[in-house]
């Protein structure tokens, strides 16, 4: 099993990203607060990770090729799902699924009578899947102060309103994101069918569709495995999306470019994440490059390497941390450990290119 693993960096200058149900020290009845961790005294502003997977699917949405093969969503009162057919469409493999359809004869008669559903996969049992790729939680690499802005709903020309403004009032900060990142290349495109949480992929419709459609058959696995080169027309645009990343709470008042600022990945034999360490932050809460955990980490874990130790980093962004980064990647190149160094979107398009190439066959082996 090959994964995909690191980290990247989001440069929020003064934004609001993801924002909180109810604001914790607010001032005001309507005030709109950001989602936060306390640590003591100290305050760290996050991203949660179904934010950021909602603005990946998002802008996959926007590929035509990703959006012909999105599967539909159900609803049965309070209970959504998906069509969760991984064969058909790319987002029930990569993001997983969980269909328990309702037993109660309202949920039956709900199905029944939405015609949506007519070219819904039958399902005879409930399935899950866990998702091929996964995300931490973006947090603030350093504690930081919240702002309160105070506005009022006001206009003015011939339509404005009467009487005092409606003050209003919201939190925001300036902070650089972490978050961590992993996607399991092996199980991308691998269906199972064994009856375990999280592995019931597949049930007897289904798996009469991957025998209709002649995926290899992996018993000893209890598995179906998609052709190379459909894994690998699934898998490339998830990477390629994530360099064109948009979304985010505020943008109308704290407009923010959420594409990486920064990403360190490898490919690896395990699903470990050895250069997680490798950007803290300084004294000052600014970004910081541990260049002695990057040659440590690189030379610990380098047996387990199937891949170039990808960089991306935007020159403009803390440039005398990319110089570092660039200084201890050519001293281990030295070493014979292969390292790419580029803007963020070029390194991801190489990767998706990589995995198609000879140099990529290992990891979906």
């Amino acid at each position: 099993m090959a994964f995909l693993s690191g980290f990247l960096l989001i440069d929020a200058p003064a934004s609001a990203l993801n924002n909180a149900k109810d604001a914790q020290d607010a001032q005001y009845d309507n005030e709109v607060g950001v989602k936060l961790i306390r640590v003591g005294r100290e305050t760290y502003p996050y991203v949660s990770a179904q934010a950021f997977r909602y603005w990946l699917r998002d802008t996959l949405s926007q590929n035509p090729d990703w959006l012909a093969h999105t599967a539909p969503v159900f609803r049965e009162a309070k209970v959504a799902y998906t069509d969760a057919n991984p064969l058909l469409y790319w987002d029930d493999d990569l993001f997983g699924y969980m269909r328990a359809e309702g037993k109660k004869s309202s949920a039956k008669d709900s199905r029944t009578g939405d015609a949506g559903r007519a070219n819904a996969t039958e399902t005879v049992q409930s399935i899950t899947r866990t998702s091929p790729f996964r995300v931490g939680t973006l947090v603030c690499l350093a504690p930081t102060s919240i702002v309160k802005d105070f506005g009022t709903m006001s206009r003015t020309g011939p339509n404005m309103q009467e009487g005092d403004p409606v003050p209003h009032s919201h939190q925001f900060y300036r902070a650089v994101f972490k978050g961590q990142l992993s996607l399991d290349l092996g199980r991308a495109g691998l269906f199972t069918y064994t009856s375990k949480a999280g592995n019931q992929n597949l049930d007897e419709v289904r798996r009469g569709q991957a025998e209709a459609q002649g995926l290899e058959h992996l018993p000893e696995q209890k598995a179906y495995r998609l052709s190379r080169e459909e894994r690998v027309r699934r898998i490339a645009p998830l990477i390629r999306g994530l360099a064109e990343l948009r979304g985010g709470a505020k943008q109308a008042l704290h407009y923010t470019d959420v594409t990486p600022a920064a990403v360190l990945l490898v490919v690896t034999k395990g699903g470990n994440n050895p250069l997680q360490y490798v950007v803290g932050a300084s004294e000052q809460g600014q970004p910081r490059v541990n260049v002695d955990a990057l040659k440590e980490a690189v030379r610990a874990w380098r047996d387990t390497f199937l891949s170039p130790v990808y960089v991306g980093w935007t020159a403009g962004f803390h440039d005398a941390e990319r110089e570092k980064l660039r200084a201890a990647l050519e001293e281990l190149r030295a070493e014979g450990v292969e390292s790419v160094l580029e803007h963020p979107r070029t390194v991801l398009g190489r990767i998706a290119d990589d995995l198609g190439g000879d140099a990529g066959a290992p990891w979906l082996d």
